[in-house]
């Protein structure tokens, strides 16, 4: 319970750190582009140009910059969120065109008053035409329509990122539940399927059906602990492997030949999800063996360039009617789990040899996401 609590309280602070990080590069984002804007107007000055004509060019310019950016975080903070983003669009448009003619006629002002403050030094030429005072309404509020226009962009890229990435956590948390079901599904399968293998030697040999109880105990604790994590380290699963074949040698005759190659470091600490072949080999031994108790499994395991490899071979006895080892769910696992926990990211050839009547199985886990499933 206290190492649950921990871990809720370690989780709780991850997203808070990760919640102000992601405030803190916006706002950095944010400043720098504002701060670009502001000094902007301070490298558009002519030569010849005075103090007093510098100063009353950038000060009008600041008054141009200032008022998108109380449109910008009008909309970006309030307007935007608060009614287009709930489908109160008409008023979103109404509140928006009261703000440009505001910000229109506040500019006007601004700029007359910087006109009279700092009067131009460099009188105009006696044929000099001004524009209409019109068309300067008609381009402030353009660049006014034009920066609300930029600031529904901004804020619906975040909205689509904030879906995306509620969406992938959805995904994500359906991906483990289902590989939790998974998981609990696959103890009782191979629990019952080991103690009916221990059943099975009760009846002649209680000697080695009592190694076979100390055996399991040893499985277990792989089975039932290190089952519940998503990945464990590769020794630790060949270790447990290793100890399950050993079991299955127990209540096989001599007249079964069991090769195994595995090519694992001792300690190779490679990340694999648990148990993801025990299936396979349960079904090597359970199908290559005969009623007459002989037949041929070939399991081999290597690791090269952290592409971990898995083949079986095994002859092929369908399974007998009175043998009630399993319900066949276990290859279904494995496709699942490889789907969810090596998406893009393996590959498994199965099948049949009809001249050598051997089944055989091979899959290889990619370090990389270019393989598809085959």
């Amino acid at each position: 319970m206290r190492d649950k609590v921990l871990f809720l309280q370690k989780s709780d602070y991850l997203c808070n750190m990760t919640k102000r990080l992601t405030f803190t590069r916006s706002t950095f984002i944010h400043l720098i582009c504002w701060g670009l804007l502001l000094a902007f107007p301070l490298f558009m000055y002519r030569q010849g140009d005075t103090m007093t004509d510098v100063t009353r060019h950038y000060l009008r310019s600041l008054g141009g910059t200032v008022s998108w950016m109380l449109i910008f975080y009008l909309n970006y903070v309030y307007l935007v969120p608060k009614l287009l983003f709930v489908n109160k669009r008409k008023r979103f448009a109404v509140c928006n065109v009261l703000a440009i003619f505001a910000l229109v006629a506040l500019m006007t002002w601004w700029w007359h008053m910087i006109g009279t403050t700092f009067p131009n030094s460099t009188p105009r030429p006696e044929n000099f035409n001004a524009p209409p005072r019109w068309t300067r309404f008609v381009q402030m509020s353009f660049m006014l329509v034009l920066v609300v226009g930029l600031s529904v962009a901004v804020r619906m890229s975040q909205r689509w990122h904030k879906l995306q990435e509620a969406k992938m956590e959805a995904e994500q948390t359906r991906i483990d539940a289902e590989l939790k079901n998974l998981r609990n599904q696959l103890n009782p399968h191979f629990l019952l399927n080991t103690l009916n293998n221990i059943y099975a030697l009760i009846a002649f040999d209680p000697d080695k059906a009592q190694t076979a109880v100390g055996e399991l105990s040893k499985l277990l604790r792989h089975a039932l602990y290190d089952n519940q994590k998503r990945f464990v380290p590769l020794y630790k699963e060949v270790e447990f492997i290793k100890n399950y074949i050993e079991l299955m040698k127990i209540r096989v005759t001599d007249n079964v030949k069991i090769d195994t190659h595995i090519n694992i470091a001792a300690d190779d600490s490679t990340p694999i999800a648990p148990l993801i072949f025990i299936s396979l080999i349960e079904n090597a031994f359970k199908h290559g063996i005969s009623q007459s108790g002989d037949g041929e499994i070939s399991i081999a395991m290597s690791n090269n360039d952290n592409n971990i490899t898995c083949e079986i071979i095994n002859t092929n006895h369908p399974k007998r009617d009175n043998d009630k080892s399993g319900s066949g769910i276990g290859l279904e696992q494995v496709a699942k789990r490889l789907e969810l926990m090596y998406p893009d990211r393996y590959s498994w050839e199965k099948g049949i040899d009809n001249e050598t009547n051997k089944y055989y199985s091979k899959i290889i886990l990619y370090n990389d996401n270019k393989v598809r499933n085959n």
